[in-house]
Formats: structure tokens, sequence, C-alpha cells
């Protein structure tokens, strides 16, 4: 359902004018107004969901697909050499507008990878262990 107080539903819904790449009934893919690249869109869902944990299944499959579809065809028309897709969930990972979005961001020889970057850190096998365990305890509970 829209809402009409969430910026992302009244773009995804056209009221809001931006430069579409792509619209089907689910999903509107725009270019976002501050680029991380050259050809960095959003894809935005016409439905409102706060976050990936509000998506049904078969939303994120379609979801996935959309996102394959728009990237191959930025990849081929803006001769990018890789694609990042991003999507944050909760203010914790970054997420700065309550309706989930997922970012196609092409890349380019050179440019600054730093946009999606985290530290490697050593892991401790008995830690790993138990947070394997742990994960997987939910999984079976789903």
């Amino acid at each position: 359902m829209k809402k009409d107080d969430c910026i992302f539903c009244r773009i995804a819904n056209g009221d809001i004018g931006s430069n579409t790449v792509y619209e089907d009934e689910d999903f509107r893919v725009i270019l976002d107004l501050n680029p991380g690249s050259r050809g960095h869109m959003l894809i935005l869902p016409k439905e409102h969901a706060d976050d990936l944990f509000e998506l049904s299944d078969e939303y994120c499959e379609k979801l996935m697909l959309v996102a394959r579809k728009v990237a191959l065809a930025a990849k081929e028309a803006l001769g990018a050499q890789g694609i990042n897709l991003v999507q944050n969930n909760g203010e914790a990972a970054g997420q700065t507008v309550k309706h989930f979005h997922m970012h196609i961001i092409p890349r380019y020889d050179g440019d600054d990878r730093g946009m999606v970057n985290w530290t490697p850190h050593e892991s401790d096998p008995e830690a790993q262990k138990q947070i394997e365990e742990a994960i997987k305890s939910e999984l079976s509970k789903m």
C-alpha cells in the first residue's frame, strides 16, 4: 500500500517526477539524484515496505529479476566493468529512507571503490561456530 507521506512512494507511483529508466507494475527504477557513480540507480517498489523484512518472497524474486535486467543494461550501455547491488536495512546499516530500495551502482576501472566497504577482521573459530549454530537454529524455525 502506498503511503502519502513517503517520498519514495510518491516517486515510485509517479506523483513526483524522476529520470525513470525502467518501470513495470511493481517497480520503478530511477537515476539517483546524488549518484555515487555514473548511472547510479534506485529500484523502488510501488508498494510501501519499510525494509527487506516486510517484502514477500514473491516480491523479492521479482526484485532480483528487475535488478539483474537493469544492471545488465547499465553495464552494456555505460561500459561499466562491474556493478554493485546495495541494499540497507535499518539505521545501523545505513538506511536513511524508510522505504525499501536497492541501489544499482555501475563501477568503472579506477573509480573510488570506497562506497561499498568494510574492514576485514580476523575471525575466531569458536565464535564462528556459535554464530553458525545460532543462525541455523533460527532457519530451522522458519
